[in-house]
Parts: structure tokens; C-alpha cells; sequence
């Protein structure tokens, strides 16, 4: 009873001595995994935890074909519907403030319906927003389909990874998570190409594939067994996780850490936004809210939203240079996914950042002689290298390291709320740069890249000074790392 008081009360010893037992027991769960993940692997076909993963997945193959539409269709819309430039950069970027509200109530949706629940009403969000566009008359319509697709997006980004990482055996978690990111690179890409040879209707309809998918798959795979045990679910919890790891599998002692971890969890107080700003977890909340920030304001989605455009001012082949730039995201984007662990996070994020530097200044160099009629001939070249520079480089680091490294240094009593603020700022970045960047260009096209750059060069900077490296470090030894 004292302890439950002390706790209600918040006490700085409690929470830090549940805190360490939760740690221990998510440690010796791992431990332990190792052994009975040995005998799933070798004792039980997992071929639904694989066939789960592909139905999860399709949500982030979805994330992709919502956010890659509006580059190569801008010029299609514009014509048929007589939209101008404001509205048409209000069509781009509302999907942004629509993953914001999703982001919003990407927890509470999946901790009140479950993770199937939540990905069931993501795709309905989906499916209604891309019969909205396919119908629209006019800009009224458009924007309420772009909205309602960024609202599934935002939630898929929660779900979808949140899902695979629950269902997955230690050995495989880490290369099935990955997938999410890989998947949403190949939507985005899938559309860029498809883009080029469909109509902006057609290719609106191209978005309801993965939503089908998805929606008939979840009929046949198992809720997150985590979810089921939190609730209180017993006979649902290990009726799902036997499915995952195989009928003749024995999995007591799985079920039994699940279950410890769970009720060591609720023992923890919930954090409030405002105990984010502690100075404890402010060094935290400082380093995951600066990726987040450099990540999107570097102009990531200001040139991934509008790259055919690109192409097309600086007088190079729209259709070409929207092909290379899908294959080399994809391609970059998987061999990344392979090398995380064994270079290190701070060296990639270096790397990254540098050549998001150098990928912007060729393209402000060939935007600066097209402006003042010098070595026209070598504009085109400049701008295109400069594009596939920029994104291979964002592709190589800071598309995916910021959010692994989120992941690792929230303490976790805070990590549901810290995790919520970084994702809602990045979500925030991702509609002020799209938003803005067709006015950018209008201004100045060399100057809105020199001004990506040196916001990329800030994050050189910010990764040097404050972000520390993970690889290969406990939970623990990072986060008291930091807080020190």
C-alpha cells in the first residue's frame, strides 16, 4: 500500500526503482527470449509472423503512395482543375496537418481499439480520401481527400512498427522492423514511376491496392499478443502468441515475462507533457526534438513533394529524373538498413548531413546560373546531381537514424509522451517546409536551396556537439549517458 501511495504521488524513488526492475526484466526477457527463440526458430515454421509483417507493412507501402502522389501530378492537377500555386501547395502540404492530427491520437487509438483496430481505421481514412481526390471537381474536395490520407499516414507511422516489434522473436525484430522504412520508400518511389504514365486520377486510384490488402490480411493474422495481455485478455494473449510462434512451440515462458513486464510497467506513473521539460530529461528531449527538427527543415519534403517540378525548372526530364530518384531512394534506403548497426549512428548522421550540404548548394549553384543566363548547358546536370545527391544522402542517414535514435534515449517511463512531442514536431516541420517551399522557389530558386543548406549544415553542427553515440550500448547506459 505504501508503495502503491508513493507512487500515486510520483516519489523520485519509486519511479526510479520501477524504472530499474522494468529495465532488468525487459533485460532478462531478452535473455531468456534467446533460448526459446532458439527452438521457434528451429522447431516451428514462423511463417505467420512473416505473413503478418507483409499485412502490416502494406500500411507503410500506403504511407508512401499518399506521400510520393502530389509530386507527379502537380502539373496534371493545376491544368485540370485551374488551380493556382497557393492552392495547389495547400493540396501538398494539408497532408502533413492531417499525419499531425493522426500523430495526435496515434496512441490512444491503438491502446483503445488495438493495433488492428487502429490500422483497420487508418486504411478506412485512406480509402475515403483517395475516392475524394479521384471525384474532385475542384480544390474544396481535393484538400478534404489529402487531409483525410495524411490522417491515415500519421497513424500508420505510429501503428505500423509498434505492431511488427510486438509480434516478432528477438532474432528477427530488429530486420522486421526495418521493413516499415523500407516499404515506405518503395511507396513513395512505386508512385513516382507509376506517376509518369497514369493519369492524377488513376494514379489516385493505384492507392486503394494497398488498402485492400491490408484490410482483407487482417482477417487472418493475430492481434500483438502484448495488447491482448494488457488488457487482460488471457485466452486471446496466448491464442495469438501461440500462432506466432508455431503450434508445436512452447511458450509458457514467453507468456510468463510478457506478462511480469507488463505489470511492472503499470506500475509506473504516466508522464504529462510538461514533466518532459524536467531537467533531468531535458537533455533527452533536446537531442529527439533537434533530429526531428533538422531532419524535416533541411527540406526533405519540400523537394521529395515537389522533385518532378524541380526537374522540369531546371530543364531537365521530369519523367527521368523522377525514375532515378525513386530507384536510388529505394536501393540506398535497404543497403542502410544493413550497415546501422556496424558503422554507428553519429558517423551516418555526419555522413548524411554533409552531403545533404553538397546536394544543396549544386542545386542553388544550377538554379544561380539558370537566373542569370550562365553555362546554361551545365544547369540541368548540376540540378539533377544535386537532387540525387541530396536524397541519397538523406537516404543514407538522416531519413531513418533520427528515429532510431528516439527510440534509444527516452527513459522508459517517458518514452510514450517524448515520443509523442518528437513525432508531432516532425510532423509540424514536414508541413511548414512543403507548405512554404513552392513560395521559396517562387522567390528565389538558389536561394531556398543555400537556405536548406545551411540549416543542414546546422546539423552538423548539432550532431557533433550534442548527440551521443548508441551503437552497441544498453538502454541503461545510454540514457544515464546523457542525463549525467
Amino acid at each position: 500500500m505504501a508503495i502503491k501511495e508513493d507512487i500515486e504521488r510520483g516519489n523520485d524513488t519509486v519511479l526510479e526503482s520501477a524504472a530499474v526492475s522494468l529495465l532488468q526484466e525487459e533485460n532478462d526477457m531478452a535473455d531468456k527470449e534467446d533460448g526459446y527463440t532458439d527452438q521457434t526458430s528451429s522447431k516451428a515454421s514462423l511463417w505467420m509472423v512473416y505473413f503478418s509483417t507483409f499485412v502490416a507493412v502494406c500500411g507503410s507501402f500506403e504511407f508512401g503512395s499518399c506521400a510520393g502522389y502530389s509530386s507527379p501530378t502537380q502539373t496534371a492537377i493545376r491544368t485540370d482543375l485551374s488551380l493556382s500555386l497557393a492552392e495547389y501547395s495547400v493540396f501538398g502540404s494539408i497532408l502533413t496537418f492531417g499525419a499531425m492530427i493522426g500523430a495526435i491520437t496515434s496512441g490512444p487509438i491503438p491502446d483503445f481499439i488495438g493495433r488492428k483496430g487502429a490500422m483497420r481505421t487508418a486504411t478506412g481514412f485512406c480509402v475515403g480520401g483517395w475516392l475524394a481526390i479521384y471525384f474532385a471537381k475542384g480544390a474544396l474536395l481535393l484538400d478534404v481527400g489529402r487531409l483525410a490520407t495524411g490522417y491515415g499516414m500519421g497513424v500508420f507511422s505510429y501503428v505500423v512498427p509498434v505492431f511488427i516489434a510486438e509480434i516478432a522473436p528477438k532474432n528477427l525484430r530488429g530486420a522486421l522492423t526495418t521493413i516499415n522504412q523500407l516499404m515506405i520508400c518503395t511507396g513513395v518511389s512505386v508512385a513516382f514511376i507509376i506517376g509518369t504514365v497514369l493519369t492524377w486520377r488513376a494514379l489516385a486510384l493505384t492507392g486503394l491496392i494497398p488498402c485492400a490488402v491490408l484490410l482483407f490480411g487482417l482477417f487472418f493474422i493475430p492481434e500483438s499478443p502484448r495488447w491482448l495481455a494488457k488488457i487482460g485478455r488471457e485466452k486471446e494473449f496466448e491464442a495469438a502468441l501461440q500462432d506466432l510462434r508455431g503450434k508445436d512451440t512452447n511458450i509458457s515462458k514467453e507468456a510468463d515475462e510478457i506478462r511480469d513486464y507488463i505489470e511492472t510497467l503499470e506500475r509506473l506513473p504516466k508522464a504529462k507533457m510538461m514533466d518532459l521539460f524536467q531537467r533531468r530529461y531535458l537533455n533527452s528531449v533536446i537531442i529527439g526534438v533537434g533530429l526531428m527538427v533538422f531532419q524535416q527543415f533541411g527540406g526533405i519534403n519540400g523537394i521529395c513533394f515537389y522533385v518532378s517540378n524541380i526537374f522540369e525548372t531546371a530543364g531537365f526530364s521530369a519523367a527521368v529524373g523522377t525514375i532515378i530518384y525513386a530507384i536510388l531512394q529505394v536501393v540506398i534506403t535497404g543497403l542502410n538498413t544493413t550497415v546501422i548497426d556496424k558503422a554507428g549512428r553519429k558517423p551516418l548522421l555526419l555522413v548524411s548531413s554533409t552531403g545533404l550540404v553538397l546536394g544543396c548548394i549544386l542545386s542553388g549553384v544550377s538554379f544561380y546560373l539558370r537566373d542569370h543566363n550562365l553555362a546554361l548547358d551545365a544547369v540541368p546536370i548540376l540540378a539533377v546531381t544535386g537532387i540525387l545527391i541530396y536524397i541519397s544522402a538523406f537516404s543514407a542517414g538522416m531519413g531513418a537514424v533520427p528515429w532510431v535514435i528516439m527510440s534509444e534515449i527516452f527513459p522508459i517511463n517517458i518514452k510514450g509522451a517524448a515520443g509523442s512531442l518528437a513525432t508531432l514536431v516532425n510532423w509540424f516541420g514536414a508541413w511548414a517546409v512543403s507548405y512554404t517551399f513552392n513560395f521559396l522557389m517562387s522567390w528565389s530558386a538558389y536561394g531556398t536551396f543555400i537556405l536548406y543548406a545551411a540549416i543542414n549544415a546546422g546539423a552538423i553542427l548539432f550532431v557533433v556537439t550534442l548527440v551521443p553515440e548508441t551503437k552497441g550500448k544498453t538502454l541503461e547506459q545510454i540514457q544515464a549517458a546523457i542525463n549525467a
